[in-house]
């Protein structure tokens, strides 16, 4: 019956089984029998070889099968490795104890990467040390049952080997001609006998005879550490064919090594790029709170698209965005990043979500002709209670009221970004206070397991179930609620990005808001004066009247100066005190230094000294400046 390959990784090979160089198998005996009693010809001129080079030339051939079978399990138990740790672990769980008692794997610190120049001298670290053990050690049974490894690295009083965990390789010296020489060698060679006790550490003991192989792990472009096998007395001595497995060991695992450090440089610099284009932090509005979470495919390598952003826009709204790339590559992230900043500057001239879209979908076109991407663009307008969406073929919102029920909004789906001669629909909705918006993209609601649809009967039944725990007058924590909503992935469900962005709507209510249009004259700055005192006394701020009415005169100043049509005034108080100027001139205003003979030009300097925040954004009707106060008490 043959045996399967995957059945010999664990034998031993040649020098492991030292028995059947000795005792060749019942079979083979019978056979060298028979053939011994069995008369040659008197006549034959060439007699064939006799039974015992019969016997161990099968023998031999055993063993180099064996040998062949070892190394093809071992070096695909080293290729399983994705990343170093487990690359550098298969070789010690292929090698001890089928090939070694012990074996130790130095590596390069710091690993180079790429291209990167060598430098010399260099360090190496062990990374790894694994020998064999048995479990009476522990009080444990004793036999080649129990047998099992434990790493090294803590114990320096191993009695097989122990060994200092740094070693500076300097050039010239003879580990450095060791691994420069890249083939294995024996640690009775005369180099290896210059080279261990530089590698191991002085006073280290240094195992004689052919008890150690030192193997140099060479990479694609420069060595990268080293490997030591070590056999104990207990067992045959390393044979010559041993160094060609000690090689093959070395070679698999240097491959995979510079494969696990190009591919963690790889993902790592796609994360930061994917990272680096998603906001730092979101906006704190007027009337809405935020909350985001991004979580990457669960194969990390799979770079995405997916983005979300929170941007806000004059009038004291906020544009809410998500967004999703089709594909995985770096290309995918970078498009995604070209996405967002184009909908950022759309976002700026407060355009309506369907025109958003629409400039969205020229640009993917520009970018190429199979640069798809999904999108939402929602702006909420805390003093209206409203929210307007236009949906470019993206899972549809769901709202979670305040009382506990979740309903996914109904949005005409529309067609991807990038398709081209499609019209995008928005519509308008009621977004009353202390209700939360859900935006998110497909990898929370889809994935091998389940539909989409699926997925986001799921999320709103999730949804609902959190909100019961809270009760009908207050709404769930934000940020415990997105977490809750990522807890309902299960293991087969991280098979995309996830980006999530939640908005609960505060509002602002239609009291702590005051608003005018005044007449581009030269009496609208004292107008603009007494409006904001009246607002303020009914509002029982009057101890700001003095700065306020201040900065309102010179910004409505700056307005009329410039402006054609009525000027619009606006008051909102919550936590903080919020002033919007609007006029119809697109010329934003610019903070200068005034000289000590100018008249003028100092007004956004007084701004910019006794306001918090202020700032200036233009439309396509003209321009708001705005500027923010603390509210005392």
């Amino acid at each position: 019956m043959t045996e399967h390959p995957t059945s010999h990784e664990g034998r031993q090979p040649l020098a492991a089984r030292p028995q059947e160089r000795t005792r060749p198998r019942q079979q083979d005996a019978a056979a060298a029998a028979a053939a011994a009693a069995i008369p040659s010809p008197a006549a034959a001129p060439n007699p064939g070889p006799g039974p015992a080079a019969v016997a161990e030339a099968q023998a031999a051939t055993r063993r180099e099968g064996d040998r062949l079978r070892f190394v093809g399990a071992a070096t695909r138990r080293i290729a399983r490795g994705i990343d170093l740790d487990e690359i550098v672990l298969g070789l010690c769980r292929a090698s001890v104890p089928t090939f070694s008692d012990a074996i130790l794997v130095y590596l390069r610190d710091p690993l180079p990467v790429g291209d990167e120049r060598p430098v010399s001298p260099f360090v190496l670290r062990l990374r790894r040390s694994d020998r064999l053990r048995h479990t009476d050690e522990e009080g444990g049974e004793s036999g080649p049952e129990s047998e099992r490894l434990r790493p090294l690295l803590s114990d320096p009083t191993a009695d097989l080997m122990p060994a200092a965990e740094l070693c500076e390789v300097r050039a010239g010296g003879a580990l450095a001609e060791v691994l420069r020489g890249v083939r294995p060698v024996f640690g009775d060679s005369a180099a290896a006998r210059a080279a261990l006790p530089e590698l191991l550490g002085p006073g280290r003991p240094v195992p004689t005879g052919h008890r150690a192989i030192l193997a140099p792990l060479r990479g694609r472009r420069r060595v990268i550490g080293a490997a030591v096998f070590v056999r104990s007395t207990e067992r045959a001595p390393f044979e010559a064919s041993d160094l060609l497995v000690a090689a093959q060991l070395a070679t698999h695992t240097a491959l995979g090594i510079d494969k696990a450090v190009l591919y963690g440089r790889e993902a790592y610099i796609a994360d930061e790029l994917q990272r680096t284009m998603l906001p730092d932090s979101l906006p704190q509005p007027t009337g809405v709170r935020l909350a985001s979470r991004y979580l990457p495919a669960a194969e990390t390598a799979r770079v995405g698209g997916d983005w979300y952003d929170a941007i806000p826009l004059p009038g004291s709204r906020v544009a809410l965005v998500v967004g999703d790339v089709m594909g995985h590559s770096m290309t995918s992230a970078a498009i995604m990043g070209q996405l967002r900043t184009t909908a950022q500057t759309l976002a700026q001239l407060d355009l309506p979500p369907q025109e958003v879209l629409h400039h969205l979908d020229e640009q993917a076109q520009r970018l190429g002709s199979d640069r798809m991407a999904t999108c939402l663009y929602a702006v909420y307008d805390p003093v209206a209670h409203r929210i307007t969406i236009a949906n470019a073929g993206h899972p549809p919102p769901v709202l979670l009221h305040l009382g506990g029920r979740a309903e996914v909004l109904r949005v005409p789906p529309g067609a991807p970004i990038g398709v081209g001669g499609v019209d995008f629909e928005a519509v308008e909705l009621d977004a009353p206070a202390g209700a939360t918006l859900l935006l998110y993209t497909d990898g929370l609601v889809e994935s091998r397991l389940r539909d989409v649809w699926t997925g986001i009967e799921q999320l709103r039944e999730r949804l609902a179930a959190t909100a019961q725990l809270t009760g009908d007058d207050h709404s769930p924590p934000l940020e415990a609620l997105c977490d809750d909503v990522l807890d309902m992935l299960g293991p087969g469900d991280r098979d995309d990005d996830i980006a999530l962005l939640a908005a609960r709507f505060d509002g602002i209510a239609p009291s702590d808001v005051a608003y005018w249009h005044l007449e581009p004259e030269d009496a609208a700055p004292g107008r603009a004066r007494r409006l904001a005192r009246r607002a303020l006394a009914r509002w029982d701020l009057e101890e700001m009247s003095d700065e306020v009415e201040l900065l309102v005169s010179e910004v409505v100043t700056n307005a009329v100066r410039y402006a054609e049509r009525p000027v619009t005034l606006r008051l909102l108080r919550t936590d903080i005190l919020r002033c919007e100027v609007g006029d119809d001139s697109p010329q934003l205003p610019r903070q200068r230094r005034a000289r000590e003979t100018d008249e003028g030009g100092r007004g956004l300097f007084l701004v910019n000294r006794l306001a918090r925040r202020w700032g200036a954004t233009r439309l396509s009707t003209g321009k708001v400046v705005w500027f923010e106060m603390a509210t005392r008490g």
